[in-house]
């Protein structure tokens, strides 16, 4: 079905569009879809947001004072619209809605200029696209009519529902929530209309979280996509490495997790060492050349943890045929890194390869080679079978280290992961090598090799963006923020949790590493990470063009290419990745023959090429992939996987939470706000809110500034880092929370 945002991005053509090509594009052939067309149509030009030229060709209006927005409601009931590029966000009152929901992408019109602090007001001319079809609900009967009231309380609607959908009455004892299926949306001053198509009794049943939980995320069209054909690939010319040891570094449990690239190592007699990782050559398989081949793709982008088993962007096929499997040979897409004796990049080059993995090294592995006391005597039971292997995986693991140190001396940070202590999530506390919306590194751990894996794919990704744009490639990346400093005035809220040997630069600032040090208390050490990852924004995926004014030494942008089976980011780059090496011109004859014939695959050779790399046809391919529009739906994807992983989370610790009701444990206090502070129970590694409500033996008064909860006659204080006794009262399946009194 279209949207009103499809028929835009269709008419998005300079020439101007006809209608017949338009149905066509949109797949419209029924005479009901084509009269909604029509009266979509009509709207848009009274809106002045498209016109119809004397061709009779539709064309959008460049200079439309409509702005592109996402609705973003809090359970307040305020409602902003929130545009790109960290424009200012438009304040949108209840009645200039227009019906638009929470998470709508709309298209606003500013009514009221934004002066001293106060943002712009707007009102909402047009819903481009409806965030989701699908709504959690509870029933309720008002006035004789059954109706849906989304249990998002950002959502400001009731659903109408037919007079059979009764039965599902919301009752307290089952928690029974419905998904109600959008019939209608509300139009002026008539009623949205849906139906039931789900009961999901939550009380006491665990089997239902992974459904409740994704549909309250809005995933509901999850179903794997069987119509992709895998393409043969071509074994000639390619590099045949498979009679070296190749390694794979796998902390996920789940046999149809993400499929890891695998490493090989080469150590010269000169101290250098050659650094390869060979990456599944998923890309290499895939046409994605077209529109309609990207369709398919339209609502799912990136690969995420379920409870027993993931949830895949690609399907099942495309995974088993591009899959590392251990002793068998198999194509990749691989880069070789040339290090010297002190570890340093000097070279590198791209190619097509044929590689066999010999090991799976497990985090078994890696924690008895990286604490074991001597590595010329090998007593290990856990080593013994991997005798021949060890001297490969010491030299790999000392050049991750070696990586991790060179980025930490560059300014960037690490955070050690919160331990995990729910079974049923280990897959979620597993670090993900090559994901770089966190503004942080996880910490080296032994006891998660996948960690050690990172490092080395950072470097890979790193290298692909600096080769890539130095040839006026574009690529999908995250750029980072610079976040060595933090200014003293957040210290000054934290203070409890830090000595007081604070010693500040001549700005008044500390790094995050002294920081951490100055926290000697382990349990005020989580904390304070916890602190930090939480007020940390999340870095999105943006296209990067051909920038002089990039510096690249700074090392800050990574165009992510070693992990297509994950997400789209990384399909895409390695897709240019693979047809740089393919097609990509190596001289201005495009003879190979050419004395101006260049491998255009190794480092600097940007130096000596003043050629366009890329012909017009596969410029056009690239400009499929890399454009704005599919760049916002991945962001949109990611938060939305994003949101489900930190829910799961919560429901499952409200679930362990569920069985202590009534028990006392010794807490800390992690963050503190006007309604009450959340503490830590670290026993049971799950979190919970005192409510300034309970706090009967005074009045308390919330200070921002000092961030704590301070009682107006008492004066008794409640701050991050105070260690409380407290006892679970309560806990709410729905809204994932666990409710705490002090004792």
């Amino acid at each position: 079905m279209f949207s009103a945002s499809t028929i835009i991005d269709n008419i998005n053509q300079e020439d101007g569009l006809e209608y017949n090509k338009l149905c066509r594009l949109l797949k419209i052939s029924k005479k009901t879809d084509q009269d909604k067309l029509n009266i979509a149509l009509l709207a848009l030009e009274k809106l002045e947001i498209i016109n119809k030229n004397e061709e009779n060709k539709y064309t959008n209006i460049k200079d439309s004072k409509h702005l592109v927005a996402k609705i973003r409601c809090s359970s307040k009931g305020y409602c902003f619209a929130v545009r790109e590029n960290t424009k200012e966000d438009i304040y949108i009152k209840e009645n200039l809605l227009n019906h638009a929901w929470n998470g709508d992408k709309v298209l606003v019109r500013i009514i009221k200029e934004g002066y001293r602090r106060k943002s712009p007001e707007g009102i909402v001319d047009c819903i481009l696209e409806r965030s989701n079809q699908i709504l959690l609900s509870k029933v309720e009967i008002i006035n004789n009519q059954a109706y849906a009231i989304p249990i998002d309380d950002r959502i400001l609607a009731k659903i109408k529902l037919p007079k059979k959908d009764e039965k599902y009455k919301y009752n307290l004892e089952d928690k029974n929530i419905v998904k109600v299926e959008i019939d209608m949306f509300p139009i002026g001053q008539e009623e949205g209309l849906g139906h039931v198509i789900k009961e999901l009794k939550l009380n006491k049943n665990e089997k239902l979280d992974t459904e409740f939980v994704l549909s309250k995320s809005y995933f509901n069209n999850l179903k794997n996509p069987n119509n992709i054909k895998p393409k043969d690939i071509k074994k000639e010319k390619r590099l045949d490495l498979s009679g070296k040891n190749s390694y794979m570094f796998k902390s996920w449990k789940a046999d149809d997790s993400p499929i890891l690239p695998i490493i090989q190592i080469e150590n010269h007699k000169d101290e250098t060492t050659k650094l390869w990782i060979h990456t599944n050559a998923i890309a290499e398989r895939l046409n994605l050349n077209s529109k309609k081949s990207l369709e398919i793709f339209s609502d799912r982008f990136e690969s995420f943890p379920l409870l027993n088993r993931w949830q895949n962007y690609l399907n099942e096929n495309i995974i088993n045929i591009s899959k590392f499997n251990l002793g068998e040979k198999n194509e990749a897409i691989s880069l070789c890194i040339y290090l010297n004796s002190e570890n340093e990049i000097i070279n590198w080059s791209f190619h097509l390869t044929l590689v066999k993995c010999s090991l799976i090294v497990e985090n078994k592995h890696t924690e008895a080679l990286l604490t074991r006391k001597s590595k010329t005597r090998i007593t290990s039971r856990v080593l013994k079978p991997i005798k021949e292997y060890i001297e490969d995986l010491d030299r790999i693991l000392e050049i991750a280290t070696e990586f991790r140190k060179s980025h930490l001396s560059k300014g960037k940070i690490e955070i050690s992961r919160t331990l995990n202590h729910i079974e049923s999530l280990d897959e979620f506390f597993v670090c993900t090598p090559g994901e770089y919306s966190k503004e942080y590194f996880e910490a080296l751990s032994n006891t998660d090799c996948q960690t050690y894996l990172s490092s080395i794919l950072y470097e890979a990704d790193f290298i692909w963006f600096k080769h890539s744009n130095k040839f006026g490639l574009k690529s999908a990346a995250y750029t980072s923020k610079e976040l060595d400093n933090i200014n003293l005035s957040e210290i000054i809220k934290y203070s409890e949790l830090v000595g007081n040997n604070l010693e500040l630069n001549h700005d008044g600032n500390l790094t995050f590493t002294q920081i951490l040090d100055l926290c000697i208390d382990e349990d005020k050490k989580r904390v304070l990470n916890k602190l930090f990852i939480n007020a940390l924004i999340d870095n999105e995926v943006k296209i990067i063009l051909d920038n002089s004014d990039i510096n690249h030494s700074e090392n800050c942008i990574k165009s992510p290419w070693t992990l297509p089976s994950y997400d789209f980011t990384n399909l895409i780059n390695q897709y240019n990745v693979f047809n740089m090496i393919v097609n990509g011109k190596r001289s201005n004859k495009n003879n190979k023959n050419n004395t101006n014939y260049i491998n255009i695959m190794e480092m600097d050779s940007d130096k000596k090429v003043n050629w366009e790399i890329y012909n017009s046809s596969m410029k056009k391919n690239m400009d499929l992939l890399f454009n704005n529009l599919l760049i916002d739906k991945i962001n949109e994807y990611k938060n939305k996987a994003k949101q489900y992983k930190a829910n799961m989370k919560s429901i499952k610790q409200v679930r362990k939470a569920q069985n202590f009701i009534g028990n006392i444990y010794n807490g800390m206090i992690f963050a503190v706000q006007s309604y009450g502070f959340f503490v830590e129970i670290p026993d049971l590694n799950v979190e919970g809110l005192v409510h300034v409500s309970t706090l009967n033996n005074d009045w308390y008064e919330y200070r921002s500034r000092q961030n704590l909860l301070i009682g107006r006659k008492s004066k008794k204080s409640y701050k991050i880092g105070d260690k409380i006794e407290i006892k679970i009262v309560k806990v709410d399946i729905l809204k994932y929370q666990i409710d705490l009194e002090l004792i």
